[in-house]
């Protein structure tokens, strides 16, 4: 796992690449690789690279070049199948001076060009000079493990970077409010598109490419996710020994590693299944990691000690503290470069931390929910789905606005749970699934900014780009669809999270349940074998039968839960007074003063506002550490 950066000037700037601003962009990237850092200037073109030696630690060092000096390379990531064609390309002519997978991807390029993706399994964030074709090639795994931030300007330089605090360090833009992401951000814990916060600032989305050439950039997409033709009928047993070897495949090329390696362990399904897996193919105890908190309902250690002791892990656990969680946030705010989506994220870095005195490497269980139908929220939507047809087709028009307007009238907590379904929903899958699951819905947005936020939003539509990709999906089924979806936007955002918080903490993270071949198989497989009834990621829980404890395999999802809504009401409530309803914050102007207010005190008298206020407390912060640019 690595920090990458580079700048490449186009002949109509006649700029030339500043060594000490490309060394300013690659150390500000240091916690992403602390165990070396190169550049590479050929006078236009700029490459830089902090290392944290994983394979061929002595070796390994980039930028890295091909034998000629023609192409150069910095990469983050891992492809674990690259010794699997090291011999053919041997015979073709290339030569190997390490045993690096960096090496590998260089000397793939050089043979299939823009196609070397297609033959890569793994997660990878990647830039080649190719000094031949004066071209500046840039690909980005098929999930987005690994990220992948540029700035193209109007001049046609090209800055890019693994993070975006790259970006603003180098000059190519000022940290500025892209106004017209506050609504995706505010609904989907993030931004789902190409789009982030920062104007002027773009991601390379998943499973794209994009080649650079003297200012004119060329973006495509090299993978996609297909849910058709659905796989020939197969018994039940069949399905769930293909899936395990799939998965157990998975499970051990991630295994690939030349320095200490371990796991977090939750103590949920998909952790558990890795532990399992991992037992099986490692002589020393897997070194295991868990994190909680002292609150009962945050405590999650008994699920994970039990699998500890099933398999016999080295395991450690850390408890930390709501004093320790707030002094923390502020920091991790800066690591993740956006407001933090996840309120899990900084557990997540609190055992991160644990983890990086012990390994270099752990697995991680991202990705099973997304692909396994695994969220409550799928069969929700789905009945909902089911039963708002057969009312809107029984049910006249002004009937129907009759009752939507009867259910506004009734209770706050009667409304609020009524509100959730089609009796005042519009029985579509935006309604449904994505605005009912949001943060703040589309209604809420148009109380929550404030009328000159909204004169400065272009697109008000917080489910623009979830539209686009239920319109692009080949699948069939509507469940498929969801997944679909969620697996290009919800699921990025998570990565994103794994990404920023390990790497806060100098360790790399691998998501076994993302391998591309595993999710293919996956995505053709009929609804039953993903959501069977009313169990969630049905053919894990049966692969794992006669593996897991039945107390794992049959405990309901919690997620990762963290107390913030008690916190908030109690003895930190002036966190919410001072980066929501502080002087500072409301001085502002984004948010109407009286919906936020309202908000606060509908928390504090017993509503569930805790993603609300969480999002509106990391935007303040957001823009303190990263738009107005103070040090804590």
């Amino acid at each position: 796992m690595c920090g990458i950066n580079g700048i490449a000037y186009s002949t109509r700037s006649g700029r030339q690449v500043d060594e000490k601003r490309l060394i300013a962009m690659r150390d500000i990237l240091h916690h992403r690789g602390p165990d070396g850092g190169g550049v590479y200037v050929d006078g236009n073109i700029g490459l830089g690279h902090r290392r944290l030696s994983i394979v061929d630690v002595a070796h390994g060092a980039q930028p890295m070049f091909n034998g000629d000096c023609t192409c150069s390379i910095v990469y983050n990531g891992e492809v674990y199948n690259h010794a699997d064609y090291r011999e053919n390309l041997i015979a073709r002519g290339y030569k190997f001076q390490n045993r690096s997978d960096t090496e590998t991807i260089l000397h793939l390029y050089e043979a299939h060009g823009r196609d070397c993706v297609e033959y890569l399994r793994g997660m990878f964030a990647f830039a080649i000079w190719d000094k031949r074709k004066q071209e500046l090639f840039i690909a980005r795994d098929r999930f987005g493990v690994k990220p992948l931030y540029y700035v193209h300007d109007s001049d046609g330089n090209l800055f890019f970077a693994s993070e975006i605090k790259a970006l603003l360090t180098s000059g190519a833009v000022k940290p500025e409010i892209n106004f017209n992401a506050l609504p995706d951000q505010f609904a989907n814990h993030g931004t789902s598109g190409d789009e982030t916060l920062y104007r002027g600032v773009k991601r390379l989305m998943p499973g794209h490419t994009m080649v650079w050439k003297d200012g004119k950039i060329d973006i495509r997409e090299f993978w996609d996710l297909s849910f058709e033709p659905k796989h020939e009928v197969r018994s039940d047993a069949e399905y769930i020994d293909e899936w395990r070897e799939l998965f157990r495949q998975s499970v051990e090329l991630r295994l690939m590693a030349d320095v200490p390696l371990g796991m977090f362990l939750s103590g949920g399904i998909d952790s558990s299944a890795i532990a399992a897996m991992m037992s099986t193919m490692v002589t020393e105890p897997i070194k295991t990691f868990s994190v909680a908190f002292n609150e009962r309902e945050a405590n999650e250690l008994e699920y994970a000690r039990l699998v500890a002791k099933k398999f016999g892990t080295d395991h450690h656990e850390i408890t930390i503290t709501p004093e320790q969680f707030f002094e923390a946030l502020p920091n991790l705010v800066w690591h993740e470069d956006e407001p933090i989506g996840f309120i899990a994220s900084v557990p997540l870095y609190f055992v991160s931390k644990l983890a990086q005195q012990h390994v270099k490497v752990v697995l991680t269980g991202e990705g099973a929910d997304e692909t396994m139908a695994g969220y409550g929220r799928y069969a929700k939507a789905l009945k909902l789905l089911s039963y708002g047809e057969k009312y809107e087709s029984v049910t006249p028009g002004f009937l129907r606005d009759a009752v939507r307007g009867g259910v506004a009238t009734l209770p706050a907590s009667m409304s609020r749970k009524l509100g959730r379904t089609f009796l005042s929903r519009e029985s579509d899958i935006e309604n449904l699934f994505f605005d009912n699951f949001s943060v703040f819905s589309k209604s809420m947005q148009k109380e929550l900014f404030a009328r000159e936020t909204r004169e400065r939003i272009e697109n008000k539509d917080p489910y623009f780009l979830q539209n686009v990709l239920l319109d692009k999906c080949d699948a069939e089924d509507v469940l498929d669809k969801l997944l679909y979806a969620d697996t290009k936007t919800y699921l990025h955002e998570l990565l994103m999270k794994q990404d920023q918080m390990s790497m806060a903490a100098s360790i790399e993270s691998r998501v076994p349940f993302l391998d591309h071949k595993l999710v293919e198989f996956t995505a053709r497989m009929p609804r039953e074998m993903k959501l069977r009834g009313g169990t969630t990621k049905w053919i894990l829980r049966e692969a794992m039968k006669g593996i897991l404890p039945t107390e794992i395999l049959d405990r309901p999802k919690m997620g990762f839960p963290v107390p913030i809504g008690g916190w908030f009401r109690g003895e930190f409530k002036h966190i919410v007074d001072e980066y929501v309803l502080g002087s500072r914050a409301m001085g502002r102007g984004i948010f109407d003063a009286g919906f936020v207010k309202k908000l606060v005190a509908e928390h504090n008298a017993g509503a569930n506002h805790d993603e609300r206020l969480w999002s509106l407390v990391n935007f303040e912060i957001w823009q303190r550490r990263c738009i107005d640019g103070e040090a804590k």
